[in-house]
């Protein structure tokens, strides 16, 4: 029986981090096509932000108000996980918006989802920690099919192009920087409430940043059909997936969570196909391929290294 109801948590564990990931591939294509209307990154996002604040604030009230006094992190540890939260939710969200305003979803879905290996990069300058073999070798991978998704089709050469394609690395770089400090954090406040700390903080910031930058009315302003998908991308590919994911992590673990998001990008470059009608030929299938090879190389194999950190 036990061994029933430990099989059972574990497969309900994936199957919510697949929807979770799924949900979150569908990011890029609704920003794409919110851009058809005349809107802009900072403007979107703070959008974004302003309509999940709501629910980040809820479930802060409720995980606060349900611990007794001594478990509750201290203002110093709270005031990390804002930080921690505004490095990854504005900075990198904003990086990331900025960059698809030139780049294609399926590229940009595929750039970010090489930031594991920035996460050793980084975690190697800043805090020491050893590189691993089979780590820098699915980083080779993985770059080496974004050079050839952008050798062989010039018009991804263009300064348009390779400039969103640098904004959307900057923003995996900021994602990574993200990772490697909230590992601390999440420990000392327990995920549900460092989550809704952390995006409380970036919402914040980037309605602050929205409000001082850009003309207000104009977003009022716009069509019921851009405030149906951005109201979309702020249900189904912000609050619903970053719950999904977090009680899938805690069933399955980071390493099951991660293996399971690889189902992020195909998701991704099927519906940029079908729905935006981006191209796939013979260089964004071997691009593809070997992106997806090189994380999924390096995280089969620490998944079986229990004692490895990054």
């Amino acid at each position: 029986m036990s061994s029933i109801h430990t099989a059972s948590w574990r497969l309900t564990g994936f199957v919510l981090s697949a929807a979770g990931a799924m949900l979150f591939a569908i990011k890029g294509v609704l920003i794409k096509l919110i851009y058809a209307y005349p809107i802009g990154a900072t403007a979107l996002l703070g959008v974004r932000m302003a309509l999940s604040l709501p629910v980040f604030l809820l479930v802060w009230l409720v995980e606060w108000r349900r611990r007794p006094p001594e478990r509750r992190p201290d203002a110093g540890t709270v005031g990390l996980a804002a930080l921690v939260g505004i490095l990854g939710y504005h900075l990198s969200s904003w990086l990331d918006f900025a960059g698809l305003e030139t780049l294609e979803a399926q590229t940009e879905r595929l750039i970010l989802f090489t930031y594991p290996f920035l996460v050793l990069i980084f975690g190697r300058l800043l805090l020491k920690h050893p590189l691993k073999i089979h780590a820098l070798a699915g980083a080779g991978l993985s770059y080496a099919g974004l050079a050839v998704m952008f050798g062989a089709d010039p018009a991804r050469l263009s300064p348009a192009m390779l400039g969103g394609a640098l904004l959307v690395l900057g923003s995996a770089a900021a994602f990574a920087l993200y990772q490697l400090f909230a590992r601390e954090v999440i420990l000392r406040c327990g995920p549900a409430l460092f989550t809704a700390i952390a995006m409380t903080a970036a919402a914040a910031s980037v309605i602050n940043h929205t409000l001082l930058t850009q003309d207000v009315g104009a977003i009022f302003a716009l069509p019921g059909r851009a405030w149906m998908l951005m109201l979309a991308m702020a249900v189904f590919a912000t609050i619903v997936p970053i719950f999904l994911m977090s009680a899938g992590t805690a069933r399955i673990g980071a390493q099951g969570t991660a293996i399971i998001s690889t189902v992020s990008p195909l998701v991704t470059i099927m519906l940029a196909i079908a729905v935006l009608g981006e191209p796939f030929g013979w260089a964004e299938a071997a691009g593809t391929a070997l992106v997806l090879g090189g994380v999924g190389l390096f995280t089969l194999i620490d998944s079986r290294r229990p004692t490895a950190r990054p």
